[in-house]
């Protein structure tokens, strides 16, 4: 890992098709950590995502972030890297470096440790309440169509009606909901198709933007704590 020599904390974000990972970002980089960036699949192959990705070896990082993703993890449109993710993810354990999933990364987690991930009879578009943890409970914004879960050995650390929400196994937590959006990055999925997907919920656009951003300057606040409590006690060990 990076530290062991003394130059500095390295964090690396896996994103698929966004890397903007808003307060969860910054709160790492609070805490002294720089931040290098791999988007696995670019926007000119969001239709045919089936790409060929080099991802580096997590052991020359502190910790990795894994963002989420518009596919299936299951899907076999994604299969060729996801396997090459699920490689990265068996490293990362193995060798004890702390990764934190979000929403299709904390599926990743689940399906790569012996969980599963499938199709969510109640999916979740907008905000929902979450019981567990502190640093876990409260309303975050969700958007999903599939759950994961956990796997055997893992300590669910929150959880609602619809799904698990988040575990712990090792040095690794997932969450299925979005701690790392806000109104603003939530206006660019309802511009890219999801606005359509929200109205198949019953959900008004316009209406779902307006209540993310009134939660906005308090999800910032709640996902610096879930920073710290992955990097304080998930990954302490």
């Amino acid at each position: 890992m990076a530290d062991r020599d003394g130059t500095g904390k390295r964090l690396l974000v896996i994103g698929h098709d966004y890397l903007a990972a808003g307060g969860i970002e910054e709160r790492f980089v609070e805490r002294g950590y720089d931040v290098e960036r791999i988007q696995v699949v670019p926007p000119e192959r969001f239709e045919d995502p089936g790409v060929d990705v080099d991802l580096p070896d997590p052991r020359e990082y502190d910790a990795v972030l894994v963002l989420g993703a518009r596919w299936s993890a299951y899907s076999d449109l994604v299969a060729s890297w996801v396997k090459t993710e699920t490689e990265l993810l068996h490293t990362a354990d193995e060798s004890g470096v702390p990764v934190f999933g979000i929403c299709f990364g904390g599926q990743m987690l689940a399906q790569a440790h012996g969980g599963s991930v499938v199709a969510s009879p109640a999916p979740e578009i907008g905000p929902h309440v979450v019981s567990g943890v502190p640093a876990v409970a409260g309303v975050w914004t969700q958007w999903h169509y599939d759950k994961f879960v956990p796997p055997a050995g893992a300590t669910v650390v929150g959880v609602n009606a619809a799904a698990p929400q988040a575990f712990v196994l090792r040095r690794n937590l997932a969450v299925q909901f979005h701690p790392e959006v806000d109104a603003e990055s939530v206006r660019g999925w309802i511009d890219d198709g999801g606005a359509e997907l929200a109205r198949e919920r019953g959900l008004d656009p316009e209406l779902l933007i307006e209540h993310i951003g009134s939660l906005d300057a308090d999800v910032r606040v709640r996902a610096g704590a879930l920073v710290d409590y992955f990097l304080d006690e998930v990954a302490a060990g």
